[in-house]
């Protein structure tokens, strides 16, 4: 088993494709269908409401994969409800109000950015959502544009479409068969932006999220800091299928976690023909080779206390898990799971640092709710569990198995373990097909696990709570009049200036090149010093705690206007930019008035007398441009930006003439 993930792959011989689905939260002040403030995050809660899901017909009369599979979860599902920011529209008691024509205006926004078709008129739909995340139990989401592309590394980037919908609910924990949402992010108005599957390597998955980002942040209606953009990352290789990567909260995982994915799918697809010339090519055939009983009486004395009816007590009563809550049903259960001809699949490499065996874990962990760790023990990884080997090699002896068999233990509430065997058989049957449609979980580190079946055309319907919404052309012209530059644009502009790609791209994304942009035009400020000061200079300044981002526009322009009349002020920045921060009723002029009127012209000249004095105790006094030199040095160190440098060179120069006169 490899647990290297710098492992090399071939991505183009093994035809990796990959499309994103970015999902950036938008700057509304109320959120998407009713009228609670969006953006207000709570750590505590006013009240409590349990919910469980059932799943509903579509309009085809068909239910939908992944809606069927988290009923078979039990879930009890809890919601925990602040005042501030939650009504009874968040808990499906009342009808939506209209769409928020705010965040309608963004998202056509967010469109034109990306070069698509802006509809003609807005439909909301439901997308089912049984996992808890939103309690209605689906999602209203709107497509608003389609057919965009940009420009991507000297080709096009497509866009398939952009949708605006309501975010879901923030997860606070996940245990057994219970799960606890926070309401307070429930219904806040984002963007979805689906890309084709038109990336072929991680580097330019990670490029791809990046220009996205930048492109939603120019219009600066959106929102930044943890959970405000997430990226869903659809994977495929020749042979596989789409896997989708669920909620990837930055770009450089995204990388780490294509990467895994592509090594997964091919060692899965290995797997298949493994699978295949053993003999196992129907369900039936894997039906007929995995078998499973009772063996909870032969651990009663195991040195495994996890196997044992006493520790199974301890545990559920030192991690607090309730009957009908956390628990499921039945009593304390050990079965054993009989995999026949099966040697070797279950330590069969799959991502890096991965075996099949946890593919088996991720299902069980989802479905059958068994998330007490290690989840499962099996025949072909015992160097962890020495004091089980003589049971288990006395329960394979017990059910006749082989060398060319294996055995897998599962432990706990009775029902849940009957469930955990069947996701064990259900796994083995998707592995004789390959790459099961999945949506998986991303963790840092750059491995996924199993979040539940990829869901499917069937879970859409139309919300017929929700009228149409004519988009006007007029409309569409407006919101086109007051665009901003796109990326590209800016940063082909910037780079000629000479600024770095890093501080273009810093500058696009917290909104400083608006700023930049607009002290140059109304200023004239140098583009090159404008875009250092806001990219570099000042970003130093903020990780001090200075609020710099709290200065309005128009003070930065009269700071710059200061600049152009007083050069020198730009040497003293950084103390003009902490007044302004810390007064920020105060004028710009006022400021650098008070700044500048607090330096007395007979303190500083006398001041350079002095210096002047002291520094020919260790300069010849012939050496004219040495004094000169050294003198304006310590000059700097108090005055600098306060005093014209002309000026107290001027004045050095007169006093050393002065001196050699007398």
């Amino acid at each position: 088993m490899s647990n290297n993930y710098d492992q090399q792959i071939d991505y183009h011989e093994v035809g990796l494709k990959v499309g994103l689905e970015v999902h950036q939260q938008l700057l509304t002040k109320h959120k998407m269908f009713c009228r609670c403030p969006a953006g207000v995050y709570t750590r505590e809660h006013d009240g409590i409401i349990l919910r469980h899901m059932r799943p509903t017909l579509s309009e085809l009369g068909v239910f939908d994969g992944a809606a069927l599979m988290e009923f078979k979860t039990k879930k009890q599902i809890i919601y925990l409800l602040h005042q501030s920011n939650t009504c009874t529209y968040e808990m499906d008691d009342t009808p939506p109000f209209l769409m928020n024509e705010e965040a309608l205006d963004i998202s056509i926004e967010q469109c034109l950015m990306l070069n698509m078709d802006v509809v003609d008129e807005v439909h909301v739909a439901r997308k089912q959502y049984l996992d808890g995340s939103i309690p209605t139990g689906f999602q209203r989401t709107a497509i608003v544009g389609v057919n965009g592309s940009i420009p991507f590394k000297g080709r096009e980037l497509g866009i398939i479409q952009v949708s605006v919908e309501e975010d879901s609910c923030r997860e606070v924990s996940d245990k057994g068969h219970l799960i606890v949402w926070r309401t307070d992010r429930l219904g806040m108005p984002l963007v979805e932006i689906v890309t084709h599957p038109q990336l072929h390597t991680p580097k330019e998955v990670e490029e791809a999220i990046l220009l996205i980002g930048r492109i939603c942040r120019s219009t600066n209606h959106v929102r930044y800091g943890i959970g405000a953009s997430r990226q869903d990352v659809n994977v495929s290789v020749r042979g596989g299928r789409r896997v989708e990567i669920k909620g990837v909260p930055r770009a450089e995982i995204a990388a780490r976690l294509v990467h895994g994915e592509a090594i997964r799918q091919v060692n899965l697809l290995k797997l298949m023909d493994e699978l295949h010339a053993r003999g196992l090519n129907t369900p039936e055939d894997v039906r007929a080779k995995i078998t499973h009983i009772d063996v909870t009486d032969s651990f009663n004395d195991s040195k495994l206390s996890f196997l044992t009816a006493e520790g199974w007590d301890e545990f559920i009563q030192d991690d607090c898990r309730r009957q009908e809550f956390e628990l499921g049903r039945g009593k304390f259960a050990v079965r054993a799971v009989k995999l026949e001809g099966l040697a070797g699949t279950l330590n069969w490499d799959t991502q890096p640092g991965k075996t099949f065996a946890d593919e088996l874990r991720g299902r069980i962990r989802v479905v059958a709710c068994l998330d007490q760790q290690p989840i499962l023990i099996h025949s072909e990884d015992l160097d962890n569990f020495q004091s089980a080997r003589s049971h288990i090699n006395n329960i394979m002896k017990e059910l006749a198995c082989t060398e060319n068999d294996s055995l897998l233990i599962v432990w706990g509430p009775e029902e849940d373990t009957i469930s955990a065997c069947e996701e064990v058989y259900l796994r083995y049957v998707d592995a004789i097909d390959g790459i099961p449609n999945e949506t998986r979980q991303a963790f840092p580190d750059g491995h996924t696990d199993f979040e539940r079946i990829l869901p499917g055309p069937d879970r859409m319907y139309p919300d017929t709570d929700s009228p149409p919404i004519r988009v006007t052309r007029d409309r569409v012209k407006r919101i086109e009049a007051t665009l901003p530059p796109q990326p590209w644009v800016r940063e082909k502009r910037y780079a000629e200036a000479g600024i770095q790609r890093n501080t273009i791209y810093y500058l696009i994304r917290r909104g400083w090149a608006e700023i930049v942009d607009a002290v140059v035009e109304e200023t004239g400020a140098d583009l090159r010093f404008a875009g250092i000061f806001f990219g570099e200079k000042l970003k130093g300044l903020q990780r001090k705690g200075i609020p710099a981002s709290a200065i309005t526009k128009e003070n930065w322009i009269a700071l710059f206007r200061e600049f152009a009349q007083k050069p020198e002020l730009a040497e003293n920045w950084d103390t003009i930019v902490r007044g302004m921060a810390d007064s920020p009723e105060t004028t710009v002029a006022e400021i650098v008035d008070t700044l500048v009127h607090s330096v007395d012209s007979s303190k500083w000249k006398a001041f350079a007398r002095k210096a002047l004095a002291e520094t020919e105790i260790t300069a010849t006094k012939s050496d004219y441009e040495v004094l000169v030199k050294l003198t304006m040095s310590k000059m700097m160190d108090i005055y600098r930006g306060l005093v014209a440098g002309r000026e107290i060179v001027h004045h050095i120069r007169e006093t050393i003439a002065d001196n050699q006169g007398a």
